[in-house]
């Protein structure tokens, strides 16, 4: 297995990032296998959507609307509402796993991978990707 670290940058505002280039380009040159994205973060998740037709900020409204940033929250660190931050993994989960087709992404023609985060007190994320031969 190979395995690499990137940083993704995601601001002081609920962001949802395509990383779908990064992806292709860490497994260009590989053969058949299975490209694993994972998020150590507890506060962040991955999802597959499409993107740039408004997917990513409906995306953003519905957890929005399921997850308020209201007080209601016991975990209650970092900015109010912060505690939905932690709850956002069991919605949104933390890894995605794509086949890989001689060298390529195998993601339908309006699938996007994409690093989903609401928390505004990390503008920083990493995201590994590990690629399994087939």
């Amino acid at each position: 297995m190979r395995s690499d670290v990137i940083t993704v940058q995601t601001g002081s505002r609920p962001a949802v990032r395509d990383i779908t280039a990064e992806a292709q380009q860490f497994v260009s040159g590989e053969g058949d296998g299975l490209l694993h994205v994972f998020v150590p973060h507890a506060t962040a998740g991955l999802a597959i959507i499409e993107t740039g037709s408004g997917s990513d900020d409906d995306l953003l409204s519905a957890l929005a609307d399921l997850l308020p940033t209201e007080d209601r929250w016991r975990h209650r660190h970092g900015s109010p509402g912060h505690g939905r931050d932690h709850v956002l993994p069991a919605f949104v989960p933390p890894y995605a796993t794509v086949p890989v087709l001689g060298g390529r992404l195998a993601l339908g023609t309006w699938q996007s991978i994409c690093l989903v985060d609401t928390n505004g007190d990390n503008p920083t994320r990493q995201v590994r990707f590990s690629f399994l031969p087939g």
